[in-house]
């Protein structure tokens, strides 16, 4: 065999496996219908090397990262040391911001979970163009891109990552293997735990732009541990509430979550 038929025969083989390792989800499609919501889910369970998808072309698609960067944001921050840990306070400057929970001194513990804007602007200007490119292109998140403006970047610059993506990084997080010491993963992993009952834990970050909506984390079960990451268009503040509705509605559609 010619190195070009080999090379042929590989690159088919390749295609091949990873094929049989994605398996669609049209069933999903009837859960984002009823509510009208055009979208993607992506869930992958952390043993399994399988990727369940709904919407496959627009799993790979990029969009605007909107606030669930500041998980990364977070690890980079606390890298870098521009806040020592997550009790760290930096204060409110008496600006409204139209948001009641934003309008006060935050910490990083604080600003997470109500994502608020000004806080991680903050960080972003601490951290600097030359640091924040740094550390996004060696973590290779999404095309890598934060563009000039330093303090808005992942709202309206020309960031972008897919789905997909956004599930290889956190299994990664998961894993410990992101390019940041182990214990600031493992802070980042605790100040995103959004809901804890007896039955699961999930870790969690929304995010959303004037179009997209943005959910995702994974969740951790006696069974397993569940990486996931929704996508979807958004018309009126009150398609908001389906980023974590049908997120919530898939994992029990799976038996992952009662």
């Amino acid at each position: 065999m010619t190195n070009l038929g080999f090379l042929s025969a590989f690159v088919l083989v390749f295609f091949i496996s990873n094929c049989q390792r994605q398996h669609r989800k049209p069933k999903w499609e009837v859960l984002f219908e009823k509510k009208n919501i055009k979208g993607t889910f992506v869930l992958k369970k952390m043993t399994d090397p399988d990727v369940n998808i709904y919407n496959l072309s627009r799993s790979d698609s990029g969009y605007l990262p909107a606030s669930t960067f500041k998980v990364l944001h977070s690890l980079i921050a606390l890298q870098t040391s521009v806040v020592k840990s997550v009790e760290d306070t930096i204060l409110w400057d008496g600006t409204d911001r139209g948001y009641k929970p934003w309008n006060k001194d935050h910490t990083m513990q604080s600003a997470l979970p109500v994502s608020c804007v000004w806080f991680y602007q903050e960080l972003a200007r601490r951290i600097g163009n030359k640091r924040m490119l740094y550390w996004v292109s060696k973590v290779d998140y999404g095309n890598n891109k934060i563009g000039k403006r330093i303090d808005n970047f992942w709202l309206e610059g020309d960031m972008r990552i897919s789905a997909r993506e956004q599930v290889l990084f956190l299994e990664k997080l998961i894993n410990n293997t992101l390019p940041f010491a182990s214990n600031i993963q493992n802070t980042v992993k605790k100040i995103m735990i959004s809901d804890s009952t007896a039955n699961y834990v999930v870790h969690s970050k929304t995010g959303w732009t004037q179009k997209t909506g943005w959910y995702i984390g994974f969740v951790e079960t006696r069974k397993g541990t569940w990486v996931f990451a929704l996508n979807m268009d958004i018309h009126t503040r009150r398609d908001l509430k389906y980023r974590k509705f049908l997120t919530y509605q898939i994992l029990q559609e799976e038996g992952i979550i009662p």
